[in-house]
């Protein structure tokens, strides 16, 4: 293994450590806002939990060592004076570590409160291991010596409460090394198949493949573009449970959903180095859509949430999708999605169009995507311009559909049905300098200092100029040095760190910056572009970020906000030409 390829280096406080395809991490959250002094194993099935706790020892005292915790895509590493304790993923359900100088307590993460919850441990003779079996994963975490010495055994077979784990250290002749596994009831035990050394040299080379994959024009000039990547690959899952395919987490912190429409970005950024991945984070909540054409809010490994829906901007999505996947979609393809797309606009022309109304509304703010932004703040059921505007590029997609199906008499259909929505929104919400936004129930119009109130922008050459370059103003308004806060700072609604009341966020900047751009407004579209490309490089990938100091905020490692720098960043490649000095897996990172 040479150094060259081992990626971008990372603070696990911020970033999880893990590896593609698996569904647990090493770090220290526990949940939102709660971080640990120790690392730990954090599984995501069934939710998320900290399983185990790893607390690295001072051989010679037996206590807590001081130790600094260094992070690349392939190794973990605990460096203390006295030695190190290395982790590596020889799969994605196993890690191996290895220590000298150092011991290692592994625990559960969390005391048993009753003989029937929590964790039990017991040593498995048939496997010649330790197990800790999981109440709140439903899985079993099996650790086995592959040379050392078990030292210490604590809480073996015991019921109710009490600490309950292992401590392993180093034989006289050399270091101590263990493999732990998630698995479900019983597998053969462990081989060890392959040197440590291997394996962090075989995770290093999977990371440098994809990113050389995703991000093959990166240079000096995206010098994020390797810890985004490194973002995403580690936050993929393989399927299982409800995750039927493939599937793109938005963070292995807390935030470990797929939301409908977080996908989309994932989608897209993957779309031309990993075409079949990118399919399938499109498609994923789409196998879960119901019998009305809605798709769920929310899916994760044990849970479908439908008690809210998300934007339906997949139209634009797959528009930029279709051009953007080097593996372009054959007939079969084209003919699912198109069903998939039809049913998911009829929901939202039949299910929420209230009796006569030419558009349709959302329910709650959680439907727009924008959860507590200010435009719902007289009233939640709601018509407002945005879900229009998506709603028509929607449409003009799926009579693009058509038309490549030979479907004419749908083309007519849709193409009618684009132009008629558009003409809504612009006759029924459009005031001549601002869109309102409509109660469903009283009828009432207002507006507010809300970026989604100029989400409209979206449809770029389809709005008239006049309308376009009214939002673009008022749009450059919401421009702070980092980006578009989500609410006006001068607002009284303001909040640093409110959600959509302030902070700035990805997906509004990669739709904003798109529909700007489709309306001519380039200056203001680049704008936009470095101000956020230069957040991301300079504050990680946050959940999202304070807009007036650039700090991240929430969960600090999400997935959306890394693949739409990614996007961002190779568009403003590819509009620059400057491959001058590229970055590929063989050279130091950027």
């Amino acid at each position: 293994m040479t150094a060259a390829r081992s990626g971008p280096a990372f603070s696990v406080q911020d970033t999880p450590f893990s590896t593609y395809g698996s569904w647990f991490d090493i770090s220290p959250v526990l949940a939102e806002k709660i971080r640990a002094e120790d690392l730990h194993l954090v599984s995501h099935q069934n939710g998320m939990h900290a399983v185990l706790r790893l607390v690295p020892l001072d051989g010679a005292t037996g206590e807590r060592a001081e130790t600094r915790v260094a992070a690349t895509p392939g190794l973990l590493s605990w460096i203390g004076t006295a030695g190190r304790i290395d982790l590596a993923y020889e799969s994605p359900d196993t890690v191996r570590l290895r220590g000298a100088g150092l011991q290692l307590r592994v625990s559960a993460a969390a005391r048993t409160l009753t003989p029937f919850s929590g964790t039990y441990f017991f040593h498995d003779a048939a496997a010649g291991a330790h197990v800790f079996t999981s109440y709140e994963t439903g899985r079993r975490y099996r650790v086995t010596v592959l040379s050392g010495t078990v030292t210490d055994t604590f809480g073996s077979q015991a019921l109710g409460s009490g600490d309950r784990g292992l401590t392993v250290s180093a034989d006289a002749d050399g270091p101590w090394e263990i493999a732990v596994e998630e698995l479900d009831t019983a597998r053969p035990a462990h081989a060890r198949a392959a040197a440590f050394d291997k394996i962090v040299e075989a995770a290093h080379s999977s990371f440098a493949d994809f990113v050389d994959r995703v991000a093959p024009w990166r240079s000096s000039a995206t010098p994020a573009a390797e810890l985004a990547a490194y973002v995403v690959w580690s936050a993929t899952v393989h399927p299982a449970g409800l995750v039927t395919r493939p599937g793109v987490l938005m963070s292995k912190h807390w935030m470990d959903k797929v939301w409908s429409w977080d996908h989309c970005f994932n989608a897209l950024a993957l779309a031309p180095g990993q075409p079949e991945l990118a399919w399938d984070q499109f498609h994923l909540p789409f196998d879960h859509q119901d019998g009305t054409g809605a798709l769920p809010d929310s899916v994760t490994h044990s849970e479908v949430l439908r008690n809210f829906v998300k934007p339906p901007i997949h139209g634009w999505a797959f528009g930029h999708l279709r051009r953007r996947l080097t593996m372009p979609p054959g007939p079969a393809e084209l003919a699912e999605t198109y069903d998939r797309l039809t049913r998911w606009t009829d929901f939202w022309l039949t299910r929420r169009r209230a009796p006569g109304a030419a558009l349709p509304h959302y329910q709650h703010g959680n439907d727009s995507g924008w959860d507590n932004a200010t435009t719902f703040d007289p009233e939640r059921v709601v018509v407002t311009a945005d879900l229009a505007a998506f709603l028509v590029l929607q449409l003009r997609e799926l009579a693009e559909l058509a038309t490549y199906l030979d479907k004419p008499e749908d083309v007519h259909r849709w193409t009618r049905a684009a132009e008629a929505t558009q003409a809504a929104m612009l006759d029924q919400l459009w005031s001549g300098d601002r869109f309102v936004a409509r109660g469903v129930d009283s009828g009432d119009t207002w507006h507010s200092s809300s970026l989604l109130d100029l989400m409209p922008i979206v449809l770029g050459e389809h709005l008239p100029d006049d309308v376009s370059g009214v939002l673009a103003a008022r749009i450059e308004a919401h421009l702070t040095p980092y980006g578009l806060a989500t609410e006006l700072p001068a607002s009284p609604h303001y909040l640093s760190d409110g959600y959509w009341r302030g902070p700035i966020w990805a997906p509004a900047t990669v739709l904003i910056e798109d529909g700007l751009r489709r309306a001519g407004q380039h200056r203001l579209a680049d704008e936009i572009s470095a101000r956020f490309r230069a957040l991301c490089e300079n504050h990680g990938f946050a959940e999202n970020f304070d807009a007036l100091t650039g700090t991240g905020l929430r969960d600090r490692a999400y997935t959306w906000t890394a693949s739409s720098y990614l996007l961002l960043a190779e568009a403003h490649v590819s509009r620059s030409g400057d491959s001058s000095a590229p970055v590929s897996s063989t050279s130091s990172p950027g």
